[in-house]
């Protein structure tokens, strides 16, 4: 059995992205992204009072989306850490939250039945040994300045925090799922300034580390060390075609998404897909033998806003009906191929076919290559029979069904559902 065998039954996890970059509200980069420098970051380290604060709350809503893993990140790039950690002062438990919240988290998603993932930035912009690069907030002081401060700087003493805090992290909090090392930049520079990568993180310390803490954990692979990951991890795009394996095999791989355009939470953040935008996502990932996670930024008060809740609701109730359709599916067979308008997800151990159909047609979809094959089919919602057609009859001079095809017999009206399916049963071969 692979460690992955679960991870690519799940289909479906949460990603949550919380810190304090929610106090300003304006993306998780703030503070690179606004040369803000650690001392004047500060003013949130002391404003961090999540008053409102439920993981509870969040596990159900995952819980009933369909979603059956979170990743939380227990730090980001910022250095605040949301456990008690024994190396820095820089965590929750010092801030006016005065607790760990991490094991919150962790407690009530494994309460729900979620396995557990943890995200760890390989970055920090608050710690005084991490050097500054082309990502730190301090990267456009005069060039004297930054060659001052990284002449203090000793990144030895900075992979060992890092080491003692992944310890910390693989031994506290119970049977960990899921490691999401981030991210590495090797061949990013800036005015002089290298990027960071295998040998700065020592990547292959780490790896071991994990490994021998854990042994069942599944690695990503932003450590910059090939071979060393599980997954690939594609962000914020779509992949035509899934990552291989030598063999030819599809790779285990996770594609990142976001509700908005933001991982933490943005107050103002104008470009929230719609509701059949982010079940598409879902559909497309897993027609090409991939996950999703998608990601909630909770507010700095410590609840997830309405609009997150909304479309977490939009997958619950899609999810509650066509369920099916993505647990332990995959990629269709290649003499499968799919329709205009439609995606294909296949559940090799049922031997079903779901016709997920992105764009509605009028009263007919033909099914290429499917001839001699279909036993039955049904709309997945209301398991309501489809009639299909296999024979190239004529319909006012038009050629009703091509050759080899099946065609499906739809009704008028698209259902009252997002993303329709249609479920086909393939004969015995």
């Amino acid at each position: 059995m692979k460690r992955t065998d679960w991870f690519a039954e799940a289909r479906f996890g949460l990603f949550i992205h919380w810190g304090l970059y929610a106090l300003p509200a304006r993306h998780e980069w703030v503070m690179s992204s606004e040369r803000i420098a650690p001392e004047a970051y500060r003013t949130y380290f002391e404003r961090f009072d999540p008053d409102l604060f439920d993981p509870r709350e969040w596990a159900r809503a995952a819980k009933a989306a369909g979603m059956r893993y979170v990743v939380v990140t227990a730090k980001h790039h910022e250095g605040f850490c949301l456990w008690d950690s024994k190396v820095t002062d820089y965590k929750a438990t010092n801030t006016p939250a005065k607790r760990d919240l991490l094991r919150g988290i962790v407690d009530a998603f494994r309460a729900e039945g979620l396995r557990i993932g943890l995200y760890y930035s390989l970055l920090d912009w608050h710690h005084p040994d991490f050097t500054i690069d082309p990502h730190h907030p301090l990267r456009d002081l005069p060039t004297e300045e930054i060659e001052r401060l990284n002449a203090k700087r000793d990144m030895r003493r900075y992979r060992k925090y890092m080491r003692d805090q992944v310890r910390e992290l693989l031994t506290g909090y119970g049977k960990i799922d899921i490691l999401w090392f981030d991210f590495s930049y090797p061949e990013l520079s800036y005015r002089g300034l290298p990027g960071k990568g295998r040998d700065d993180w020592d990547s292959a310390a780490l790896v071991r580390l994990a490994r021998r803490l854990q042994p069942d954990i599944i690695l990503d692979n932003r450590l910059d060390l090939p071979g060393a990951g599980d997954i690939e991890t594609p962000e914020q795009f779509q992949p035509d075609e899934p990552p291989r394996l030598p063999d030819g095999s599809i790779a285990p791989w996770e594609g990142c998404q976001t509700l908005s355009g933001s991982w933490g939470y943005h107050r103002d953040e104008a470009t929230w897909k719609s509701d059949k935008q982010c079940i598409e996502l879902l559909v497309r990932h897993v027609a090409r033998g991939g996950n999703l996670i998608m990601n909630v930024g909770p507010t700095s008060r410590g609840y997830l806003d309405g609009r997150a809740l909304a479309k977490l609701d939009a997958y619950a109730r899609w999810m509650a009906l066509h369920e099916r359709a993505i647990r332990g599916c995959t990629m269709a067979p290649p003499e499968f191929p799919e329709p205009n308008g439609a995606r294909y997800t296949w559940n090799p151990a049922t031997r079903r076919l779901y016709v997920h159909i992105v764009d509605w047609p009028f009263q007919h979809l033909h099914l290429p290559g499917l001839s001699g094959k279909v036993a039955y089919a049904q709309l997945l919602h209301d398991g309501s029979e489809i009639a299909f057609d296999e024979r190239a009859t004529q319909v006012c001079g038009h050629g009703a069904t091509p050759k080899g095809a099946v065609t499906l017999h739809l009704p008028v009206r698209k259902p009252d559902v997002e993303i329709p399916v249609v479920e086909v049963f393939l004969k015995e071969s």
